[in-house]
């Protein structure tokens, strides 16, 4: 069976900004947050943090502190510090961050260290203008101590340049939140977007997004589109007095004669009985002139030879029809305006003679997952990951009203993010569902696209974990953008957190009450954001929350009907959104 190595972070955060003014950047604040802050939470999920700079008596017990010497001796003696104040196995993984990076998430960070293994000692995130980012790297604690030792002996570790350690053999790899702050201009970008709620975030959604324009259309074409006007009965229900039950309809007070016919549901032609008379007939079948009542067999009991019913003593007195519109009756609501239109929606309209609506979508869905990295199908290249998304992600899509109607794959270039925007409005699609490409790192151009094409962002960044670089935009056009993060565990409980306030704001239905649950070690799994986390029930009705979950596959998901939004500083027995997993 294989183990997952302990993991590490070594945060360097004793540097000053030297164009900023001088300034304690680690102590910049974005969206509320110290970019310190940023850091830890993304590595809070971690074995062991450490700490790299002056004492900070604000942090967590629970960080480990230390400084380089001298202060101030460059980041490579700083990881050298760092390192020697944790005691790691050599299969260790070590991420080494600088505490410049406004973006960064904890779903960044677990891509780096999946990537990184004894056969790939040392794996660099880049920034969205391909640079290598050193400091933002993952080691195996071997190699990277070996590294260090290495040019400790031969010529110090003082004021070196990372380059001095990462030498080749490393792999590069693009993740969201790469892009770090060395200007004042950078800091102003990185606080150009606030940073949401959940539940702010889909506020501003169902807030800014502009209904699909309604058009009448065949009901039984129509499941996820919603309704409207009211849906409004076209004819009685029942249409004429039908029998409910299986038994004998009879004219006046018993005992009754048996007449030789039977009456089956859509027989043609009418009956008429006279008092004293009883007739056999089936559920729906509809009541002969004359009849005044219908017993069920249970009630009666029946002499053949004679051909007479009679009701049993102890049977109750009950009439077992149906009389004429019961149910309904024309001109009835059978559902009000914004109801979404669902197989029991048509089932009953149909009930009611209608089989058209004005109603709007369903939406139309575009799916792309981007990435240069990304293979659907053939064997895998050195530096290639399977695409374990793009195939069930069409089906979450359906499952939640949505009609995909293009599922591909597309490279990380600037012009093929723009060239793909503006071809969405020409693709009969409602909603370009984008995977990857957002969190402002290598090659995740889709922010910088949106800009050009003059799309409005409504949502830019969310205190969510996994989930906080996801985008929601508008283009010129009225086309919808739902950018989600890469990582496979990420996008799917990203897209099943907001698709349903999208599919309110895109057709108009109102919105469902949410699931709640109560999470029994709440105070174990929460953070400073919302996180998302499958959970269990237990035998009390409870909810047990997983403490970790990978994110680089969907494993974590595997026998569990939920996940969580477990929110944030929450203590034991919290109550959370419960959001259910297709099945």
């Amino acid at each position: 069976m294989t183990t997952t190595p302990p993991t590490a972070a070594v945060i360097l955060a004793g540097g000053r900004g030297t164009r900023m003014g001088g300034v304690d950047k680690p102590g910049l604040l974005v969206h509320g947050r110290r970019l310190l802050d940023i850091a830890l939470s993304a590595t809070s999920h971690l074995d062991a943090v450490v700490v790299v700079g002056p004492h900070r008596p604000e942090l967590d017990p629970g960080i480990t502190q230390t400084q380089e010497s001298p202060a101030g001796a460059g980041p490579v003696e700083a990881i050298w510090a760092g390192l020697s104040a944790t005691r790691l196995p050599d299969n260790a993984v070590v991420v080494v961050l600088a505490s410049d990076l406004p973006h960064i998430e904890a779903e960044s960070v677990d891509a780096l260290i999946a990537a990184t293994s004894t056969d790939n000692p040392v794996t660099c995130a880049v920034d969205e203008n391909n640079r290598t980012q050193f400091l933002f790297s993952a080691w195996t604690f071997r190699e990277l101590r070996q590294r260090l030792s290495t040019l400790r002996e031969s010529s110090g570790l003082e004021n070196q340049p990372m380059k001095a350690i990462v030498t080749e053999p490393f792999s590069t790899l693009s993740v969201a939140g790469t892009t770090d702050c060395d200007t004042p201009e950078d800091i102003d970008r990185a606080r150009s977007h606030p940073r949401l709620t959940v539940d702010q975030a889909r506020a501003a959604v169902r807030n800014s997004l502009t209904a699909l324009p309604p058009h009448r259309a065949d009901l039984a074409d129509s499941l996820g589109a919603t309704l409207a006007q009211p849906l409004v009965a076209l004819g009685d229900l029942p249409r004429s007095d039908v029998s409910a039950m299986d038994g004998y309809a009879v004219s006046g007070e018993g005992p009754w004669r048996i007449r030789t016919e039977i009456r089956i549901a859509g027989a043609d032609g009418q009956l008429e009985l006279g008092e004293g008379e009883a007739i056999r007939i089936a559920t729906g079948a509809h009541l002969p002139l004359g009849a005044t009542s219908v017993i069920r067999d249970e009630y009666l009991s029946v002499d053949e030879p004679s051909r007479m019913v009679r009701r049993m003593p102890d049977a109750p007195h009950r009439n077992d029809a149906r009389p004429r519109g019961e149910d309904w009756t024309t001109g009835f609501t059978i559902a009000p305006t914004g109801t979404a239109v669902t197989p029991a929606v048509i089932s009953a309209a149909a009930s009611g003679e209608v089989f058209d609506a004005l109603v709007r979508g369903p939406v139309r869905a575009r799916l792309i997952v981007t990435g240069d990295e990304i293979r659907r199908t053939g064997p895998l290249r050195e530096g290639q990951t399977r695409d374990s998304v793009g195939g069930i992600l069409p089906y979450i899509l359906e499952s939640n009203g949505v009609r995909c109607v293009a599922n591909s794959h597309l490279r990380d270039t600037a012009d093929s993010f723009e060239r793909v925007l503006a071809d969405g409005v020409d693709q009969e699609a409602d909603l370009l569902v984008v995977i990857g490409a957002t969190g402002g790192g290598a090659a995740d151009e889709m922010r910088s696209a949106l800009d050009r094409l003059g799309a409005r962002t409504i949502v830019g960044r969310v205190a969510s974990r996994p989930g906080g670089s996801q985008i929601t935009a508008v283009l010129p056009s009225g086309l919808v953008v739902l950018g989600l993060p890469g990582n496979p565990y990420a996008a799917v409980t990203t897209l099943l957190t907001m698709l349903p306030t999208v599919m309110v704001a895109l057709t108009g239905s109102d919105t469902p009450p949410p699931l709640l649950g109560i999470i029994e070690n709440a105070a174990a799994v929460s953070s400073d954001a919302v996180r998302l986390l499958p959970v269990t029930q237990s035998e009390d009705g409870r909810w047990r929350a997983d403490p970790s979950v990978r994110t680089a596959h969907l494993a974590g998901l595997i026998e569990r009907s939920a996940f969580a939004l477990v929110p944030a500083h929450s203590g034991d027995g919290a109550v959370a959104e419960l959001v259910v997993l297709p099945r």
